[in-house]
């Protein structure tokens, strides 16, 4: 059995279905297609790289989209490159793809060059200021401590 069953994780989790959706459609992209043949690299702690083998390909037969959360890189070869060629053997793929990649929260492309038949995407991951953990100064003086009034409005002391 190549597949793995998330019911039980399912019924046990809120607020989880996206990340098992991501590992179901994974898991079945791997089963069905695995061309081009790529590689995913950490070169830091927010930097990633992902090299495609697209040997045969220019830079305008293949394209790259960047939207939430999806990388999705398509080639399109033109058929006429081939038409009036008689092969004994065709052993090169030469064919039409797209991969798509999910990608985390705040990842972005930096990046992508086209050299020696190595499609390379850079991406950084850039967690926005505002998500980031901040440390919170500690007044320790005490003298700069402002008093809060917690009694509620209208009560009969503020009245007075």
């Amino acid at each position: 059995m190549n597949r793995f069953d998330f019911t039980p994780y399912r019924r046990s989790t809120v607020g989880f279905d996206r990340l098992f959706d991501l590992l179901e459609n994974n898991a079945r992209a791997q089963q069905s297609e695995n061309y081009p043949p790529f590689n995913i690299e950490r070169s830091g702690e927010d930097h990633y790289r992902i090299t495609l083998a697209v040997a045969g390909f220019k830079e305008d037969e293949v394209e790259i989209t960047a939207q939430q959360n999806l990388l999705l890189v398509t080639g399109n070869k033109n058929s006429d490159e081939n038409e009036g060629k008689e092969y004994l053997h065709m052993g090169i793929a030469n064919r039409n793809f797209e991969r798509r990649f999910e990608l985390a929260d705040f990842v972005r492309v930096d990046a992508a060059a086209l050299s020696d038949g190595l499609l390379i995407i850079d991406l950084v991951r850039e967690i926005p200021d505002a998500m980031k953990p901040q440390k919170i100064a500690i007044n320790a003086g005490g003298d700069n401590v402002t008093q809060i009034d917690h009694k509620p409005k209208g009560s009969k002391e503020q009245a007075a």
